[in-house]
């Protein structure tokens, strides 16, 4: 081999082992964290045949050679830079056995490396290996400084996806105990323990980060929902003592008028929304909070003057707002200038639900074909936007029951974008929809390893679980999972809920329905509360959700055979 091709060849190989380029030999390289040593050897030439298998292996698409290539490498130069690369392929690849042992290199030569220490703790925590885990979540804590407040605030949604929550706990107490001064320590513990069903526990640590922090909202917050497990009366009065210490506490103030509307208390939910305007009359947050908990109350007009308030305010996402008036205008069936609303969404988040409704309100008018030409000529620039396009051409098709055109299309979109997340949970939908199950299961978990926190993957593969009844405890795991991710979304308290009655549990059942009916009206949460309201014997109650929701929603499948099952 000539010596041109050979420093070629070397160059080639560090640039793929290596993030951080080699300096001075002899020198220390500078690690993100603090000094690491690189080993001072020349590239001989199995190393120099093993890069050049694993470069290759690479660009052939064969992970397994790549993996187990780089994982030699590994050992063979003992170089973080290479211990990295065998872990990032590894990883790629889905290998958690080879991922685990590079990475356990890549820490023994690089232990300063922050990256290096999450890693590790994360694969040993999804091996349910906690103990090994420990030392290194512990130097990650240690080393966070002045973030280690945030640090603890994010120790559960690491944790939450190993099986054994009593474990996970355990560890979340032995982390926290050097800091008990800390609030965001006592908060991780409150949640460690809500999830292992140690709710006394859970209770006592939110209070303790309450008192040691007591402005603190989301501690608020999060202690009243502990104390509406046992009963919503003890989370308003909670709420209620906590307001009138903190009246500017916006947050808690949503959550109490959601706490009220799931009671029913609809006079003190409108006195609450009235004191967000009188104490913030020029912040739009609190416009736009109050037009979208107006719209839950089903006060339209309400809604619509506060939406508008917020646009006069100059929301910093003018799109989402116009978004929401034309949602309250399609509410009130005034569809023309619903439509008008959607299409002056330009840009933003919003761009692609307004036209996905704009397309919906032109198929209701009979205008099928024109909806779907509509959808096809916007424009795509990016694998994002042509993946949300399909997605809501297949919205489209659903809206008009064509569920197997959807499966079918989604099918289609994925073949072009494999690993597309939002391609995979939409398919997973139309599977379940059309009876495959098992496309479903297999389209979810595969998700869930692209995006470990995608709250509505474990959501929706949990609920699925659920629905079909055989494998109800590890359904409940999933959407546990969920809602540690996710702990303010309606629909996975809806799932909790829903799981809990399936197995039995049905004052918890009931306890997690009130309060995401109270959060998010919708006519499936609607068709679940009824439904265990009915079995609890509280069948009055269970006649006035069902036909108060099926006003807004005469057409949804799920409430109307709900009903059907037990009105007869």
């Amino acid at each position: 081999m000539t010596l041109k091709i050979l420093s070629a060849l070397l160059l080639l190989f560090l640039a793929a082992c290596a993030q951080i380029p080699a300096k001075t030999a002899g020198k220390a390289d500078q690690s993100e964290a603090g000094q690491s040593k690189l080993p001072n050897q020349d590239l001989t030439a199995p190393m120099l045949f093993d890069f050049l298998l694993g470069e290759t292996a690479l660009q052939r698409g064969d992970q397994d050679i790549a993996t187990s290539t780089y994982l030699k490498l590994a050992k063979t130069t003992r170089d973080p830079r290479v211990a990295q690369r065998a872990t990032e392929i590894a990883l790629h690849a889905r290998q958690a056995g080879p991922a685990l042992e590079a990475s356990k290199i890549w820490v023994e030569l690089d232990p300063n490396s922050v990256t290096a220490r999450q890693t590790i703790a994360a694969l040993l925590v999804n091996a349910d290996r906690l103990d090994e885990a420990r030392p290194h979540l512990e130097k990650l804590l240690a080393s966070e400084g002045g973030s280690i407040d945030e640090a603890f605030m994010q120790l559960n949604s690491l944790l939450v996806r190993g099986s054994n929550k009593n474990a996970a706990f355990e560890l979340v107490q032995q982390l926290a105990k050097p800091y008990p001064q800390l609030p965001e320590a006592h908060f991780a513990v409150s949640q460690a323990a809500w999830f292992a069903n140690q709710f006394d526990i859970a209770l006592t640590e939110m209070k303790q980060a309450l008192a040691l922090r007591p402005e603190w909202e989301i501690a608020a917050i999060y202690q009243g929902r502990i104390l509406a497990r046992n009963s919503n009366a003890s989370a308003l009065e909670f709420y209620e003592n906590y307001l009138k210490t903190y009246p500017k506490a916006n947050d808690t103030r949503i959550t109490y008028a959601r706490l009220l509307l799931a009671e029913r208390d609809y006079i003190k939910a409108r006195d609450q929304f009235q004191q967000l305007l009188a104490e913030n009359p020029g912040n739009a947050d609190v416009a736009l909070a109050v037009g979208l908990l107006s719209m839950e109350l089903r006060q339209y007009d309400i809604a619509e003057s506060n939406f508008k308030r917020a646009l006069e305010l100059d929301y910093r996402d003018p799109g989402m707002v116009r978004f929401y008036l034309g949602g309250v205008y399609e509410k009130t069936q005034r569809l023309d200038t619903a439509m008008e609303w959607y299409r002056s969404v330009t840009a933003g988040n919003q761009y692609i639900p307004a036209q996905i409704r704009y397309a919906i309100l032109l198929t209701k008018k009979g205008k099928a074909n024109e909806a779907l030409q509509y959808l096809r000529q916007l424009p795509a620039t990016n694998n994002q936007q042509r993946a949300q396009l399909i997605i809501a051409e297949a919205q489209l098709l659903r809206e008009t029951g064509a569920y197997q055109k959807t499966f079918q299309l989604l099918s289609s979109g994925l073949e072009k974008l494999p690993d597309n997340v939002d391609l995979l949970y939409d398919r997973a939908l139309a599977a379940e929809k059309i009876g495959k199950s098992d496309i479903m299961e297999k389209d979810l978990r595969k998700l869930i390893k692209l995006k470990p926190d995608h709250a509505h993957a474990y959501n929706a593969l949990g609920y699925g679980l659920a629905e079909h009844g055989n494998r109800l405890p590890e359904a409940l795991d999933l959407i546990e999972k969920a809602i540690a991710l996710s702990p303010n979304d309606p629909y996975i308290m809806d799932s909790l809920g829903w799981v809990h009655y399936r197995m039995g549990n049905l004052n918890q059942g009931l306890s997690y329905l009130r309060q995401a009916f109270g959060m998010n009206p919708d006519p499936e949460i609607a068709a679940h509360l009824g439904e265990v309201l009915w079995v609890q014997g509280i069948k009055e109650e269970a006649k006035e959700v069902w036909q108060s929701s099926l006003k807004n929603y005469p057409d949804n499948e799920v409430l109307i055979s709900t009903m059907k099952r037990f009105m007869k």
